[in-house]
């Protein structure tokens, strides 16, 4: 496991970054948004819901940042993020000003991030997670700045380039910030400073977190559609695209407990299927996983994510220690009393203090690279996939060395993916004691 350790990683990255620029420093070169520059040029890889509120995030900087160039694979989404970004509430500040994205800078299809990418300094990456991998390698042999989403990755031959361009980015010295923003949190950050900095509770022995609720959306087929193009308009509900709800969402609960415990599981063991969220429109991941944890000092965390409507809604992580107990914004001692609260009113939406932190740091040159964690928080996850999905106890070693894809063999609307309908519209789902976890 010596290879999964982070503070190794992060020192030695630390110690070429800084190499790196002593030899070359990528701030100076013209590839590179410059420090006397007058503007910051943005470039947005997909452009659904999300990318459209990281774009406005990204415009409503204090610097003198604007959008310069839009990729999707479907026009319809990039004519709809277009329209948000220029109208409405976007006229109210500085966002609609800072787009300034001619027709010939806005690009449709698979290819499309290649292009949209040569035109920017800095890339945000909103596409369906099963692309971030291919869109992450581009932008950092471009040698951008990026913001990227969570998960970062499907699978583990994903989770790998992902590493790989990680550790090119250090290099490079470039900026990159994970859409994980409880990182950027203040109830959270001043929680991690009293708990982890302070000792608050004691040693971290146990932790549990959850993201339980309702469920999605859904993109019901349509009889023009591809096979590819259905996949793609409902990707939440295809592994190749979004991992399953454990890995899109579940993640930031997941990420929390390693961001406290200060490391990553080595193994798991889980539970998991589908008994509510049945029907074919709902592809093939799981609407409920229950996942045991175990880090390499024998701490458990316990984890539970579920999609089935009219069910407790829960949200939240909880970490017990030798002399009480934590939560966000909130430290208990071991007997249930309120030992410390945070009470501050005044705290910035997290989403946009993730993006004001990225370009500060780009602009001051300042070092930022979350991709390492990012990856290896995703890597987490689809541990607990692994587990649950086959309903053996998977470690983290032989869960990262799997070479098991999930992507199609290329990326055109005729391609059909791996996952494919039987003739009633129904896809296999995973069985728990038959499916191969790696």
């Amino acid at each position: 496991m010596k290879d999964l350790d982070r503070r190794s990683f992060l020192k030695n990255a630390s110690a070429i970054a800084g190499t790196s620029v002593l030899l070359t420093n990528p701030l100076t070169s013209s590839a590179f948004y410059s420090q006397s520059a007058d503007e910051v040029k943005v470039a947005l890889i997909g452009c659904g819901g999300r990318g459209t509120g990281a774009a406005f995030q990204a415009l409503s900087v204090k610097e003198n940042v604007r959008l310069v160039a839009m990729a999707d694979a479907f026009r319809d989404r990039l004519d709809s993020c277009y329209e948000n970004l220029t109208t409405g509430r976007a006229k109210e500040g500085k966002v609609a000003e800072r787009v300034q994205v001619p027709e010939d800078h806005k690009f449709v299809g698979f290819e499309a991030y290649k292009q949209a990418i040569a035109l920017a300094d800095v890339v945000i990456l909103t596409t369906p997670p099963g692309f971030r991998p291919i869109h992450f390698e581009e932008a950092v042999r471009q040698n951008k700045h990026v913001f990227m989403e969570k998960p970062v990755a499907v699978d583990a031959p994903g989770i790998r380039r992902v590493l790989d361009a990680a550790e090119e980015s250090k290099k490079k010295n470039l900026k990159v910030v994970v859409g994980l923003q409880r990182h950027y949190q203040k109830s959270y950050l001043e929680t991690y400073r009293r708990v982890v900095e302070e000792g608050a509770i004691g040693d971290i022995v146990s932790a549990r977190c959850y993201w339980n609720n309702d469920g999605v959306w859904v993109k019901e087929r349509k009889p023009e559609m591809t096979e590819m193009e259905y996949q793609m308009r409902n990707w939440y509900y295809f592994v190749w695209l979004c991992g399953d709800h454990i890995m899109e969402q579940h993640i930031h609960n997941i990420d929390v407990v390693n961001w406290f415990k200060g490391g990553y599981p080595t193994e798991a063991i889980g539970i998991g299927g589908r008994e509510v969220r049945t029907g074919k429109q709902y592809g093939e991941i799981f609407d409920h996983h229950v996942v045991e944890f175990e880090y390499a000092d024998g701490m458990i965390l316990n984890s539970q994510c579920r999609h089935q409507p009219g069910t407790v809604a829960n949200v939240s992580e909880h970490l017990v220690g030798t002399k009480g107990k934590a939560t966000e914004g909130k430290i208990f001692d071991l007997k249930g009393n309120s030992i410390w609260r945070h009470r501050d009113r005044d705290d910035k939406n997290p989403y946009q203090v993730e993006h004001d932190h990225l370009f500060d740091c780009i602009v001051n040159d300042i070092a930022v690279n979350d991709a390492y964690n990012g990856a290896m928080s995703t890597m987490t996850a689809l541990l607990g996939r692994m587990a649950s999905y086959s309903g053996q106890r998977v470690t983290m070693e032989e869960a990262l060395a799997s070479d098991i894809s999930y992507a199609p063999s290329a990326y055109t609307w005729d391609t059909l993916p791996q996952s494919l309908p039987d003739e009633n519209g129904f896809y296999d789902i995973p069985v728990p004691g038959k499916y191969k976890a790696v």
